[in-house]
């Protein structure tokens, strides 16, 4: 009887069952490899400065492997991740929240996308290496702290280069790595989740995950249970739906991410709505400006700046240790789901705006 050739999820799932009753072993690195890994940590230190400089290294190494679409996908959450650092110095929350609470705020999402550079990025580099030497480089992923759920992955990926499998699994990764790290750290449970949880789900456009394209198009998602894990997972898995299943919004986003460099400001992609210049005068109370994702005739632009001129670099504290994987059930996660998504979020965008835009119009500041 002829053996059944395994399917790229069942040799994962067979791999992953055996390391999760296994401690891995520490690796013998030689000199060359050793110098190697300098070289990576290195180069990850260089990009991993700030929100840009993250942000264009991702769409950097996507227009040389595109292959690895994690990286375009990634790119583009990066951005968000950048426009929510800045509406921190911008023109509605400066009204509606304190310094303090902005700075704590804005050093959260810092830290997270930090972290996720700092683990993805010598992924990619070793990756890179693997190629140049033609031959798989991934049972180093141990020496950098990374996850031996993604050894499993690229080594697949390395025989069968399916797509979908190994995006989704770096998905997987990249929140179960941030799930300890940030959103379960007492620290930030107290000083931030906790603390904005009505904010991050009702009042604030951090929970919609942006994708410009064209002239002023919005597709996207909505997240609206930040705390969960398994909601953040398929959050991504929709997110890689809406921007690579749909051959047309993929070409317009990727367009429009390559004529549009990253800045943080908000200008970046609705220049008729948003100015990185401040054409407000300070103390003057604020008169309503927008209506149905327009400004009124005559009404001054919104201020968005860019991340330069809102926030400095920050030196970050090494990553913690430790391995998140513990159950292979997590390939679950794995499947591919038949469904397309139209990705619409203009309007309820839209409608947040409109919620910013009374509140700061009330003068009253959001306390906790």
């Amino acid at each position: 009887m002829r053996n059944r050739v395994k399917t790229p999820l069942q040799s994962i799932t067979e791999e992953l069952k055996k390391k999760s009753k296994k401690s891995p072993s520490a690796i013998q690195l030689t000199k060359g490899e050793e110098m190697l890994l300098e070289r990576v940590r290195s180069k990850t230190r260089e990009h991993n400065l700030n929100n840009v400089t993250r942000t264009k290294a991702y769409l950097d190494f996507y227009l040389h492997h595109s292959e690895i679409q994690w990286a375009f996908l990634g790119h583009m959450v990066s951005r968000n991740g950048g426009w929510n650092m800045t509406d921190l110095k911008g023109e509605f929350l400066t009204r509606l929240m304190t310094k303090k609470d902005r700075n704590l705020f804005f050093h959260f999402l810092e830290r997270g996308n930090w972290l996720i550079f700092q683990d993805v990025y010598p992924q990619f580099l070793l990756y890179e290496e693997s190629i140049r030497q033609r031959k798989p480089l991934f049972h180093l992923f141990t020496a950098l702290n990374i996850s031996t759920f993604m050894e499993t992955i690229w080594q697949q990926f390395w025989q069968n280069q399916d797509t979908y499998i190994h995006t989704i699994a770096m998905v997987i990764n990249e929140q179960s790595y941030l799930e300890n790290r940030v959103v379960q750290n007492p620290q930030y449970q107290k000083e931030v989740i906790n603390k904005f949880e009505f904010m991050l789900q009702d009042w604030l456009s951090f929970n919609h995950i942006l994708f410009p394209y064209g002239k002023n198009q919005l597709s996207g998602q909505t997240l609206h249970q930040f705390e969960s894990l398994h909601e953040r997972i398929l959050l991504g898995k929709r997110l890689y739906t809406i921007l690579f299943k749909n051959k047309e919004i993929h070409k317009q986003v990727l367009e429009w991410a390559k004529s549009t460099p990253h800045t943080g400001s908000r200008k970046d992609y609705w220049p008729n709505i948003f100015n990185s210049v401040n054409e407000g005068m300070p103390g003057f109370p604020y008169q309503l400006r927008l209506k149905t994702c327009q400004l009124r005739k005559g009404a001054r632009k919104i201020y968005s700046p860019t991340l330069e001129n809102a926030w400095k670099n920050v030196s970050q504290d090494v990553a913690e240790k430790g391995d998140w994987f513990e159950d292979w059930q997590v390939v679950d996660y794995l499947t591919e789901e038949d469904e397309m998504i139209d990705g619409e979020i203009k309007y309820e965008y839209c409608k947040t705006l409109e919620r910013l835009e009374l509140a700061t119009l009330a003068k009253k500041a959001i306390t906790f």
